[in-house]
């Protein structure tokens, strides 16, 4: 398959999209208020979620692609993941644009595809419109 960004989505990115959208509802963000979910789709079929925990100790920020990908491998170790879904909320108003992963979560990102020698999907929603890289490769190119 040809690694690329595009912003055409499959049933299984918008079943993903809905579930990333739930877990930004469960966010713990009061400083920044800036609710962000994430869900993961297993190779199995099973979907993790997670969301951004914030605490007044900064460095004790987890992101939501972090907690749902690291829940996955720690409950789920032999089973890859193969796709993402991100969004984000302000207001109770999902974002227009897509977010993209932060710098320490697209290592993590590289580092699953890695592990499990399987290209991650990783699908970034905006109520405008919403951007896919069919690799995670394609958002860190010069990984470690």
């Amino acid at each position: 398959m040809e690694k690329k960004l595009t912003t055409s989505l499959s049933e299984a990115d918008l079943k993903l999209i809905e579930a990333a959208k739930q877990a930004a509802l469960t966010a713990y963000a009061p400083y920044s208020q800036f609710h962000v979910g994430a869900a993961v789709l297993l190779s199995d079929g099973r979907i993790v979620k997670g969301s951004n925990q914030e605490n007044k100790a900064y460095g004790s920020c987890v992101c939501a692609e972090r907690v749902a990908l690291l829940y996955a491998t720690a409950n789920y170790a032999t089973t890859p993941p193969v796709s993402i879904a991100i969004c984000a909320m302000q207001n109770n108003t999902y974002m227009a644009q897509p977010v993209t992963p932060c710098g320490e979560c697209r290592q993590v990102l590289m580092e699953m595809q890695t592990r499990f020698q399987t290209p991650i999907r990783v699908v970034m929603y905006g109520t405008e419109h919403s951007l896919v890289a069919t690799d995670a490769s394609l958002l860190l190119p010069a990984s470690f």
